[in-house]
């Protein structure tokens, strides 16, 4: 290249760039958020309710809520994201119930869908071709080299500061609030270490998997690495299983941890690799073979071999299927996506087998980390385990697989994939419970500055007439089909409202949080019946998201004992949708939930294939 062409090259975007020149977070007019707020309550309540809350919201606008908002656009004069602390203390650090469960995500590796059927003795080969390609991405990550993920059809970029926490990252446990540590760092920041923690048969190996020039080592001698721990367990009794005090109610877990530092200092500094370590990596001994059985044994898996507060665990089984389990206090879903649609893409391009040369040399033995444990602590982690257990053996997980049809088939028809499937998931409760469900669906926020999620509340009065339409025999199709349209224009709108920022429920939680602050009694709008039955305060029955039009989905369970998880893949020629419900609601069915679905699906690809409009 002559020196002229050099010159005027355009300079390679590095993946965290535009972090600190990404515009602030938007805070909403207070008459915006206070009519979308009345808007989604309508669907939830009657004629003579919703007047009175109108009454509520009125007041709350001309009083204590005109004062709450002042407050508010003086703290967006001086934090550039006014939401972002806030945010990661009321939805993941403060609460005190147990990590597991009720916060974590998981997802199935789509692996075994193509080179990597399940397949009895295939752990060790495939672990190792997971881990490097892991610690390829995380490469990548350190130096800067990943692609800075955009929206607005690449013009836009997106905050990356969430991939940040995806790999030396843990949650630590505290009397009141917990904190999130990380001891990644990129090239231009320093070092960072590089061990990760494997976890099997109840205890917990540290191994060294970047060789001195820091590139990882091979899939073969990582695959060496980790059957040097399969053969130090085999036939041994099992360990203490010190991951079970993960599962803990956060505060019970912080005195715990406490109590193990106590012990003895070798303990400390176990717990200080464990967080500090790349990630921690499962061999699980199970062997879940669809897609259900992954997600689930993600979800609610073996509590002895796990580190639920570390932001990324990869759960690799005995029969080499995979899941993973991710904190979601460190993330959101899509960093989860984006990582293991590197692995599926070049697990494809490879065929699901190494290439490469193994070079000549040895490898760094694992190293044991051996805790001490008296008898009062034995007892907590067994008591631990117990309580995980019945939180676990209580959650249901179906996946659907619908393959009638697809992304292709809603562009064709001039509609929003992921609004048709918020529409089906509406009308298949509609139909089963005959009254509407209020519903979180995901909305990113991340093209401005440390921006995560915003909730958009799919249930409108638009989306309850096209499921009354439905249910309708005296309806025409022609009135379906525009019920449908109708409601999915709606949707549109909404959901790019709420990508700026311009729903109504961060906005509102900001209120609150000034108002307990100052020591107010909370204002009528937040115990108004209808704050509650809209889904405020964390009652919406349908949590639902959707993870993109790849091959990777996940989910996690629901926000209410009576309600559904519901989170979803689109793709070209088909739709999967992992469904969540809890047993002990004898309501709920997170199977027949998945089949009310896929009948709103057919029923809806139905009003099309027999509408000649």
């Amino acid at each position: 290249m002559a020196s002229g062409e050099a010159e005027n090259a355009t300079p390679r975007e590095r993946t965290f760039q535009y972090q600190n020149s990404l515009p602030s977070l938007p805070l909403p007019a207070l008459r915006d958020t206070l009519d979308k707020y009345l808007y989604s309550v309508k669907p939830h309540v009657t004629e003579e309710e919703y007047k009175k809350t109108e009454a509520v919201v009125k007041e709350f606008e001309t009083g204590t809520g005109k004062e709450l908002h002042k407050k508010l656009l003086e703290r967006a004069k001086t934090h550039r994201n006014w939401l972002s602390e806030w945010w990661y203390n009321f939805a993941y650090l403060e609460p005190r119930y147990p990590t597991p469960v009720y916060v974590n995500i998981s997802g199935p590796g789509p692996f075994h869908e193509h080179y990597w059927p399940p397949q009895d003795g295939s752990q060790l080969e495939r672990a190792g071709m997971v881990l490097w390609h892991t610690l390829n991405f995380w490469k990548l990550m350190k130096n800067e080299e990943w692609p800075v993920d955009k929206m607005d059809r690449g013009k836009t970029p997106c905050s990356m500061e969430q991939y940040k926490h995806l790999f030396n990252t843990c949650k630590i446990p505290g009397e009141k609030r917990d904190k999130i540590v990380s001891h990644f760092k990129t090239v231009y920041e320093g070092e960072s270490p590089t061990h990760l923690c494997v976890l099997h048969a109840g205890r917990i190996f540290t191994v060294e998997v970047i060789d001195d020039n820091n590139v990882p080592y091979t899939p073969p001698e990582l695959q060496r690495q980790l059957s040097v721990i399969k053969e130090k367990c085999a036939g041994q009794p099992a360990g203490p299983g010190v991951g079970a005090l993960t599962s803990e109610q956060r505060t019970k877990w912080w005195q715990l941890r406490n109590r193990l530092i106590e012990l003895d200092s070798r303990n400390q500094q176990n717990l200080e690799a464990i967080e500090k370590s790349l990630i921690c990596f499962t061999l699980d001994d199970t062997s879940p073979s669809n897609d259900s059985e992954i997600t689930s044994q993600g979800l609610t898996g073996d509590c002895f071999n796990r580190w639920f507060d570390k932001s990324y665990n990869t759960l690799m089984f005995n029969n080499g299927t995979l899941a993973s389990n991710c904190d979601h206090a460190a993330f959101d879903g899509i960093v989860l996506v984006v990582l293991n649609l590197y692995m599926d893409q070049k697990i494809i391009e490879a065929q699901g087998v190494w290439k490469g040369t193994v070079p000549e040399r040895k490898v760094p033995e694992p190293k044991e980390l051996v805790f001490t444990i008296d008898e009062a602590m034995g007892k907590a982690i067994q008591d631990a385990a117990l309580q995980y257990q019945e939180m676990a053996s209580d959650l249901q997980v179906h996946c659907l697989k619908f393959m009638t049809f697809g992304k292709n088939f809603t562009r064709s028809h001039k509609l929003h994939p992921d609004g048709l499937i918020q529409l089906s998931l509406q009308l298949a409760y509609y139909r089963t419970y005959g009254k509407p469900a209020p519903t979180y669906e995901t909305a990113s926020t991340r093209k401005f500055y440390m921006g995560r999620t915003e909730t958009c509340r799919t249930c409108t009065p638009e989306a309850v007439a096209f499921c009354r339409a439905m249910v309708d025999r005296n309806t025409t199709s022609a009135e379906k089909l525009q019920a449908l349209r109708t409601a999915n224009e709606k949707f549109i709108w909404l959901m790019g409202e709420c990508m700026l920022n311009r729903g109504c429920d961060r906005h509102l939680l900001g209120l609150q949080i000034l108002s307990d602050q100052a020591g107010m009694t909370r204002p009528d709008i937040y115990t108004d019946p209808a704050w509650t039955k809209s889904g405020g305060g964390g009652n919406f029955v349908l949590s639902t998201s959707t993870l993109g039009y790849t091959s990777i989905y996940g989910g996690c369970a629901p926000m209410r004992h009576d309600g559904y998880g519901s989170f979803y893949k689109i793709q070209d020629n088909r739709l999967t949708i992992c469904v969540t419900a809890w047993k002990s609601n004898k309501e709920t069915c997170a199977e027949k939930m998945a089949g009310s679905i896929e009948q709103a699906l057919l029923d809806i690809q139905q009003l099309y294939t027999s509408s000649r409009m």
